[in-house]
């Protein structure tokens, strides 16, 4: 069984109409929602199995993720479209880890462009990012030790301690459709010029182990607050 893991934070204006997503899934699969404490009708308004435990995504995905009970964790966020078919291509992937086909709500020629090197990162780095829609099997995600409780980038140390462990990701060749709100709010070229940016940045802070003491400043410099 595949366990659908979604973390929540003020997500009211996406909510119903992704729950009512979930039910075009076709497969043997369970939901389970994680919310950060939200401030708006998001906790209520969600339908399926959920919790309220914690604040900051990687923390509310390592929550839901104990009270599982597939032997597949696949972790989507609530500004997404899911293929029908996903739940089945998963349990066919027959891989450890893997995501899917990246594809913005939004057609954009930049758009079109980030969209392609977000997908082409997979393939050539086996880096995928939580828009994605990341799964792992639950015997490998407790053997790393789940997502480190970090504010922000908890997708990108996930891909990055699977390839030190050297274990390919799996792309499914079906789009994971995602929310092009930050690009549209913050502006496309400004946001994919920070988040490399913040990239490098994290990259050089692990190379020296100094991650975790700097990993509140990235989230500050992308999020434009400081971790609650």
């Amino acid at each position: 069984m595949i366990s659908i893991i979604v973390p929540t934070y003020n997500e009211e204006k996406n909510i119903v109409r992704f729950q009512e997503n979930l039910k075009t899934l076709k497969g043997d699969f369970e939901v389970l929602f994680s919310d950060g404490f939200s401030s708006d009708n998001t906790y209520d308004l969600i339908k399926y199995n959920k919790i309220r435990e914690t604040r900051s995504r990687s923390k509310q995905m390592n929550a839901a993720a104990k009270y599982a009970k597939g032997d597949i964790l696949w972790f989507v966020h609530a500004d997404s479209i899911l293929h029908p078919d996903s739940v089945i291509a998963i349990e066919n992937a027959n891989a450890k880890a893997g995501c899917f086909r990246l594809n913005f709500d939004d057609t954009n020629f930049l758009q079109n462009i980030l969209q392609f090197c977000s997908n082409y990162r997979v393939l050539s780095r086996n880096i995928a990012f939580g828009d994605q829609g990341i799964f792992i099997t639950r015997e490998l995600f407790d053997e790393i030790g789940g997502y480190k409780p970090y504010p922000i980038m908890e997708d990108y140390e996930l891909s990055i301690c699977l390839k030190e462990h050297e274990i390919p990701l799996r792309q499914i060749n079906l789009p994971i459709i995602t929310s092009s709100r930050r690009y549209l709010e913050n502006g496309r070229w400004e946001t994919n010029k920070k988040m490399q940016h913040l990239q490098q940045t994290y990259r050089r802070a692990r190379k020296k182990g100094e991650e975790k003491y700097l990993i509140e400043k990235i989230y500050e410099e992308y999020e434009g607050r400081k971790v609650e």
